[in-house]
């Protein structure tokens, strides 16, 4: 079972085969989002069905701050710029946030702790593909914009809560963990509120040289870390610590 939206473009056909059919008769936020995927996501890899049908079904435009809508589906970072509040965070650009969530490998029944919440955006797809996401954000403007967004957007299965999750957040232990920013090493803490077979998406390191690694809790107190590509993000606020640890 999947929880958030349907999929209105998947009526018995694959995704892009029903969108390349009805690409006459979409409207102006239908055909930027089939853009978005089509000429963004599509080619750093990103080809997961439950991911593509996610950013298809997530109203990305709902997320986005009124100053920035022309900007919604861009392939760049939206300044998360509440009204005269100028929170110095940003929205990820799409092809970030859709290879984040690809790497999680998430199942239906998962339940994922994301550090970071932002615009809550992130959150969202990845509650499309999970069974609940606990999203901690240590702004607590941006945790009640995220919230009104989430609203908006009908995701029922996110609990923004407030605080700074760098070094973990409580004691439970979660199938997935996201950290929405760039960290200078990732907390031992974090690591171990995986289960055993859980795994973890973090973006190390300082621009311009920033790496995002998969580390995967093996056993108990063993972990296995993979790299996966070269990017650059804006840090994680409150992050800090020594260079590039594990």
């Amino acid at each position: 079972m999947r929880f958030g939206l349907e999929n209105p473009y998947n009526k018995g056909f694959p995704p892009c085969v029903h969108q390349m059919m009805n690409a006459s008769t979409l409207s102006e936020f239908e055909r930027a989002r089939f853009n978005m995927v089509e000429q963004q996501i599509r080619p750093v890899g990103v080809f997961d069905a439950n991911v593509i049908e996610a950013l298809f079904t997530v109203p990305r435009e709902l997320f986005v701050p009124s100053a920035f809508q022309g900007l919604a589906f861009a392939d760049l970072e939206i300044p998360l710029q509440l009204g005269t509040v100028d929170t110095r965070q940003f929205m990820l650009s799409p092809k970030l946030e859709a290879r984040l969530t690809q790497f999680l490998q998430l199942k239906d029944d998962d339940c994922v702790l994301e550090i970071g919440t932002g615009s809550g955006h992130q959150a969202a797809l990845l509650a499309r593909l999970a069974r609940t996401v606990t999203s901690i954000e240590i702004d607590p403007r941006l945790a009640s914009f995220a919230q009104q967004n989430l609203q908006k957007a009908h995701i029922k299965n996110v609990s923004v809560e407030i605080g700074d999750g760098n070094n973990g957040w409580g004691t439970a232990e979660y199938d997935a963990i996201l950290v929405s920013g760039g960290v200078d090493k990732v907390s031992n803490a974090l690591k171990y509120q995986l289960k055993i077979g859980g795994r973890m998406v973090v973006i190390v390191g300082h621009a311009p040289s920033m790496t995002a690694f998969c580390i995967t809790r093996t056993t108990a107190a063993s972990f296995e870390t993979t790299s996966l590509f070269e990017t650059v993000i804006k840090p994680l606020t409150g992050a800090c610590g020594s260079r590039f640890k594990f």
